[in-house]
This record gives C-alpha cells, sequence and structure tokens, in this order.
C-alpha cells in the first residue's frame, strides 16, 4: 500500500524542526519505506510505502505518531498532536431528521451516522490542494470532506444525499445472489451474494458498504441534508465483494485490512467539524453510534533479559518503555520488566513478546545494532525434531535408489481418492486440474509415474501434506511418506524391506505385517497401531505409504546395546509344512517365544507349503549342544502343530 501526503500536513500533527529529508531518512531506517521526496512549489510530497499489516499508518495522524517517535529515539526532538475533536451538540428530535439503522453485527462492526444540513459549494484551496497533491480528485465540499476525513484520520467515511434515500430506516444485510445495482461511477454490477448493502423503507439498495456509494442516493449540487456515515466493515466480505465485482480504491483497501472501529467515532466528529467549517453544516439529528461488540486488546509481558536477548544490545527497560508510549501503548514497569497493552489500531498484530520486542528494535533502529553473532542460547535445542527425522529419511531414500519429486497439493476431480463429496474445494481454483486439496499423495506420484513411462526403471517417493477434512475447523494437515517402484522385477519383498530398514533407522521396531486381502496390500503395525502399507497395483508396479505423523511419533535416536555373548551360536534350519493362510510373521512369532535362547528367526526359503526357517539358538552361561537344542525343537513343533496344523519336516 502507498500513501502521499504533504510536509505541511504532517506537520498539523507533528511538532518538530526535522527536515522532510531527515524524515523521510529517518522513517526509511526505523518505519516505513519512503521511496520518494519531491519538491512541490512551497512544500515536499512525501511518497510512502506501508506494509499490509499496518493500515494504520495510511493516515496523517497514524504518520505523525510514528514519526514522532522514531526522532525522537534517534534524538531529534519532536512531539505528536492529536487531531481537534469538537463536541457536536445534536439538534432537538425533528420529524423527518432521524433516521434508524437497523444493523448485523456480524457484518458491520460499528455504525457511526448524524444528519446535517449543508451547502454545496467548492473546497478551499488548502483542501483541494492537499487532496489532489496525495492523488484524490477534488469533487465538491461534500465529497472532499469524506476524503479529507479518511487521509487525517485513516477510516473511510462515506455520505449520502439524506432527501434521496427517502427512508426513515436503513437495513443492513447479504446481498442475495442477482441483485443489481448502479455504483456512483454509473457502472452497472450483479452482486454474486453475500455482500454487504444497506436498503431503504421500500427494500431498494441504496449502498454498496465499504465498496463504493450508488447512483441512487449520491449527493448533487442540489443536496441540502446529508447523512454522513461511517461503517466499520467485516474485512472478509470487503476483500471478496471488491475483487468480485473487480472495484478497487484506496477506501476499499482500507477496509479489507480489518481498520480499528475505535476510528469510526473519531470520523465522524473530524467530518461534522469540516462540514461546519467549509460547508455550513449544521447537525440536525442525535449522533447514532452502534457498536455491539468493542475492540479487546490483551496485555503483554517482556523482560529486559529477554529484550536484550533478542535484540542483542543492551537497551534499558525505561528506553523500551518510552519507545512503546510513543506508538501508542499504555506501559507500565515492574521491577526487570515491562507489562503493555496496545492501542486498539495495533490490535491484530501485538499478541506476543516477540510482537513488543520487534516494535522496540525497529524504532531503536537496526542499523544502531551491531553486526555480531547473537549469544549462545541458554539450553541447547534437541536437534532431534521434525525436520531432523524427514532429513534422514529424504538421505536413506536417495542412497537406496529413490527420486523425491514435487507435486501439487491442488488437484483434480479424476485424482481424488474417495467421494469426492468429503473433498475440501477451492473456491477460486486456476484450473479444473486444481480444484480440490488431496487427501492421498499417490494418485500424484503415479501420474508422475505415467508421464515418465518411457523409463523402464522409476523408483519415486514424496514426503509432504495431505488435507484431511475436520467438521467446523480448517482442514486437518497430515504427513504423509509416499512413493512408487515400477521396474520389469518389482518385488513386494523388496520394497518391504525398504520400508522395515527406514523405519528401523528411525529407530522403530517389533514390527508386525498384516495381508488386507481386499486390495492387495500388507499393513504395517508397531504396537497395534497402523504406520503404513504397501500396495500391490499391477505387475511390476508397487505403491507405499506411511503415516509420518506416527512415525514422527515413534522415532527415536536412543539405541539399545546387547553385550554380546562370548560363547558360539548353534544354528539349524527348519522346514514348516503350513497352510498357505498362515502368516509368515505368525510363525517367526510363535517360534521366537518358544524359548529365550531362540535369538532369531528368518525366512530363507518357500516352496508351495513348505517354509524354511534360518534359527539361531545362543546362551550367555554355555556352549550350548544338540541335547540342548531337541527339547526346544520339539516344544517349537508341538505349538506351530497346535496354533496352525503345521509340522516339521
Amino acid at each position: 500500500m502507498n500513501i502521499q501526503i504533504l510536509d505541511s500536513w504532517l506537520r498539523d500533527h507533528l511538532k518538530t524542526k526535522a527536515t522532510p529529508k531527515q524524515i523521510a531518512s529517518m522513517l526509511s531506517l526505523s518505519s516505513v519505506s519512503v521511496e520518494r521526496l519531491e519538491k512541490q512549489k512551497n512544500d515536499w510530497l512525501y511518497d510512502i510505502e506501508v506494509t499490509t499489516n499496518r493500515p494504520d499508518l495510511m493516515s496523517v495522524v497514524g504518520l505523525a505518531r510514528e514519526t514522532a517517535t522514531v526522532l525522537n529515539a534517534n534524538r531529534i526532538e519532536a512531539s505528536f498532536k492529536s487531531p481537534q475533536l469538537p463536541l457536536v451538540k445534536t439538534a432537538s428530535r425533528r420529524t423527518g431528521d432521524v433516521i434508524v439503522i437497523n444493523n448485523d453485527p456480524k457484518l458491520v462492526h460499528r455504525v457511526c451516522a448524524v444528519v446535517m444540513e449543508v451547502k454545496v459549494k467548492n473546497s478551499p484551496a488548502i483542501i483541494k490542494d492537499r487532496l489532489e497533491a496525495t492523488g484524490i480528485r477534488s469533487l465538491n465540499n461534500l465529497i472532499d470532506v469524506t476524503n479529507y476525513v479518511m487521509r487525517v484520520i485513516g477510516h473511510p467515511t462515506h455520505v449520502f444525499d439524506f432527501d434521496r434515500l427517502n427512508t426513515k430506516t436503513l437495513t443492513i444485510r447479504e446481498s442475495k445472489a442477482g441483485e443489481k445495482i448502479l455504483t456512483l461511477d454509473k457502472k452497472s454490477h450483479t452482486l454474486p451474494g453475500g455482500d454487504i448493502v444497506a436498503t431503504n423503507d421500500a427494500g431498494e439498495i441504496v449502498d454498496l458498504l465499504g465498496i463504493m456509494g450508488l447512483e441512487n442516493s449520491v449527493v448533487t449540487n442540489d443536496t441540502k441534508r446529508i447523512l454522513f456515515f461511517i461503517d466499520n466493515n467485516e474485512p472478509t466480505h470487503m476483500r471478496k465483494t471488491s475483487m468480485t465485482l473487480s472495484i478497487r480504491s484506496e477506501a476499499v483497501v482500507l477496509n479489507e485490512k480489518a481498520i480499528d472501529p475505535e476510528l469510526a467515532i473519531d470520523a465522524l466528529l473530524y467530518g461534522i467539524a469540516l462540514f461546519e467549517e467549509i460547508a455550513d453544516g449544521k447537525v440536525v439529528s442525535p449522533i447514532v453510534d452502534i457498536y455491539p461488540k468493542k475492540v479487546v486488546v490483551k496485555e503483554i509481558t517482556v523482560s529486559e533479559k529477554q529484550i536484550n536477548t533478542v535484540i542483542g544490545v543492551q537497551i534499558p527497560l525505561k528506553k523500551s518503555a518510552e519507545i512503546l508510549k510513543g506508538l501508542g501503548f499504555a506501559v507500565t514497569i515492574h521491577n526487570d520488566s515491562l507489562t503493555a497493552t496496545p492501542p486498539t489500531f495495533r490490535a491484530h498484530d501485538m499478541e506476543i513478546p516477540e510482537d513488543l520486542i520487534e516494535e522496540i528494535a525497529r524504532i531503536y533502529g537496526y542499523h544502531n545494532i551491531p553486526s555480531l553473532l547473537p549469544p549462545l542460547i541458554d539450553k541447547p535445542s534437541n536437534i532431534y525434531d521434525a525436520l531432523y527425522w524427514e532429513n534422514r529419511t529424504k538421505n536413506a531414500l536417495k542412497y537406496w535408489g529413490f527420486t523425491e519429486v514435487y507435486t501439487y497439493p491442488m488437484i483434480g476431480k479424476e485424482l481424488y481418492h474417495g467421494d469426492i463429496k468429503d473433498a475440501i474445494t477451492i473456491a477460486n481454483p486456476l484450473s479444473e486440474d486444481m480444484v480440490y486439496m488431496r487427501n492421498t499423495l499417490v494418485p500424484s506420484l503415479l501420474e508422475v509415474t505415467k508421464k515418465n513411462k518411457n523409463h523402464d526403471s522409476i523408483q519415486i517417493f514424496e514426503l509432504a501434506n495431505v488435507y484431511i477434512p475436520r467438521h467446523h475447523d480448517l482442514p486437518n494437515e497430515q504427513p504423509v511418506l509416499a512413493g512408487v517402484v515400477k521396474k520389469p522385477r518389482a518385488s513386494f519383498y523388496e520394497v518391504k524391506g525398504v520400508i522395515e530398514q527406514l523405519l528401523q533407522d528411525l529407530g522403530i521396531t517389533d514390527l508386525v505385517w498384516t495381508p488386507d486381502t481386499t486390495d492387495n496390500s500388507a499393513v504395517v503395525h508397531q504396537n497395534k497401531e497402523e504406520l503404513g502399507k504397501i500396495r500391490i497395483l499391477e505387475k511390476h508396479v508397487i505403491v507405499f505409504s506411511l503415516d509420518f505423523a506416527k512415525v514422527l511419533e515413534h522415532a527415536t535416536s536412543t539405541k539399545k546395546y546387547q553385550p554380546l555373548s562370548k560363547y558360539p551360536a548353534l544354528v539349524e534350519d527348519l522346514s514348516v509344512v503350513a497352510s498357505g493362510h498362515v502368516l509368515t510373521g505368525d510363525i517367526i512369532e510363535t517360534i521366537q517365544k518358544q524359548n529365550a535362547l531362540i535369538r532369531e528367526v528368518t525366512l530363507i526359503d518357500k516352496y508351495k507349503d513348505t517354509r524354511t526357517f534360518h534359527i539361531v539358538y545362543q546362551s550367555y552361561q554355555k556352549n550350548l549342544t544338540n541335547q540342548d537344542i531337541i527339547p526346544i525343537r520339539e516344544k517349537v513343533a508341538q505349538a506351530l502343530h497346535t496354533k496352525f496344523s503345521a509340522t516339521i519336516k
């Protein structure tokens, strides 16, 4: 956002001997960026870029307050002068001069309004010159007041021809899809629905709130009475309507940035004073002020040690308090810490101690902070965070021949897995291929595989978020690791071995595999919790997917060490005849449970119903003999027969 301000206008609210060049330099170093300083007759024009989180600086008052604080911090004396707001005497309730406003607080946070008698004429030269120098065309004194107030206070305002409204009631509501309006620039618009509008007694739309006035209520040269109207609107509606109807103005830009509703009454009072001064204005109604839910700001406490540690220099607590007070904060000091209450116009971007520290640092001046490495933190951080495990996973797969790919999180209908009715839909998709947020990675990876069909061997993986819908809440962003293996001799057991080795490398052991015959897949568990699955899609194509959030829960760098036995191991191979429905994992688990001397059981061969297992026996107390093994073998044979009707050859 950019704002142009004349130096003479700024000094209406800023008392200082600083030159325009000093002001531009100090602001650029510590606050907003002054992109251009231009000489204009006997004045100077500042062209200032304001970040979107600071709509309070899109005003003369906001910039004057900020400038005074910045100059004082740089030892240039300056003071801020608040605008003088009048005490308005309202007229008695006369018939036709009172208007009732029915507001929806979900749409408009605050409404301030007053009826005035006025005379239409040209604005004084000072107002015309200031507006036109800053990019706003002067039209007449009524319209100019609304723009002048917006520039000074920072809150958009609007003026209706009160007699053309022809109503005793204004009702604020959401528009219905298909309703038509004619804006004051004589352009016709069809409303999409959900826009904030005001209607008169006849149900006719007379204003598109916060966006642009309408032709049927705009002031003319014949206007005798006005309704001066300030509406503080819900910003999401402002943004949506503005972008949908392609109506962009400075008022719209401000309205969609969540302007402080506390400014609404200031804008009304300042505008009344201007109407009285340049339009022979006379208040003929009570002031309407509908403000059901006031802005809530919270206290933030930060210690002197925390401020100095983060910034890297020693700033006295009193100095930090002075900086914050200059910016409009209410500050109290308690021993070695301060508690600050932000002004309402900073309620949206002041929430945590670091926000306060950033304000102190920028006003103190980043250029005044020495270029030194920050001190070591008190406690070492845990290197084994999610990023560590992600990098370890990616490196492991890379060295095992896999290539990492990146795919779009937005997908089309053909790549969505499951009922499309449950999909998270993007409101304004870029194309038909980017309408839904994906709930699995596999279809996207298969699409990559399809596009690389000329390659005989493909091993790819992606570690990224999928998006799971949640009722009345934002979607759950769940990290998933998925991959595709496509090659002439793609083996389920090879992919299974990659998954097992990867999980073991992350410290996850005691894995159990179970088949899922419904989709030709195998599921891997740890302590009965499902971690993921491998699926054979077609000949030579195997996919896998792991719930990486659960993997992170179980990942550990802790190692379990077991001393080596000084006695040699005794090994033998047992051929077990069992039905094909019996799982190899269940057989291995049953064999291992029979005796503590059984250290390792591994499948080494399979032919029809016969599976051969390599068994390692070892003791920590003595050398084992065949006589020690015979009873163990008999116990194993009995257990396999009892549980699986299996026999040993």
